[in-house]
């Protein structure tokens, strides 16, 4: 599965781990988020409240609703890539069992396709951005690298 050609197009199944719905706490400005999802959706906002009650709802569907409800930062746009970099890569750094289940897809390219339109972080119907499948596929690269460095060896 280690060739270039090889891609993988969706987070579910044995690649759900790479969802930000993927069950995975962690820590962010004092709040604990069991997902991405939550921390990302509460990170839209200055507003603690807000930020305590998406960090404390059932589901990461649910915190991407509050997400949609919450009174934008000014800054939003201009930070919401290095915000879920910072998050994404916060996960592996916390779990190391996701680290290397991430370093097990090898050298695939990874694509967040999805069915709900969603061609900024991912791609529906062949197009968009992909945002986090790059954004995963570069945590991946500095987690061979890292473990290239400690260990002296590939994997």
């Amino acid at each position: 599965m280690n060739s270039t050609s090889h891609v993988i197009d969706s987070f579910a199944g044995e690649y759900r781990f790479l969802s930000n719905f993927y069950p995975s706490t962690i820590f962010v400005d004092g709040f604990r988020y069991p997902t991405v999802e939550h921390a990302f959706q509460a990170a839209k906002t200055a507003d603690s409240a807000a930020k305590q009650k998406i960090a404390t709802v059932q589901s990461a569907l649910r915190a991407k609703s509050l997400g949609r409800q919450v009174r934008l930062r000014k800054d939003w746009e201009a930070v919401k890539v290095a915000v879920m970099r910072q998050f994404v890569t916060l996960k592996f750094e916390s779990h190391p069992d996701l680290a290397e289940m991430l370093l097990d897809t090898g050298d695939a390219k990874l694509i967040e396709g999805n069915s709900w339109n969603d061609t900024y972080w991912g791609v529906c119907g062949g197009r968009g951005k992909n945002h986090l499948g790059k954004i995963l596929m570069g945590i991946r690269t500095q987690l061979l690298v890292t473990n290239r460095e400690t260990t002296g060896s590939i994997g």
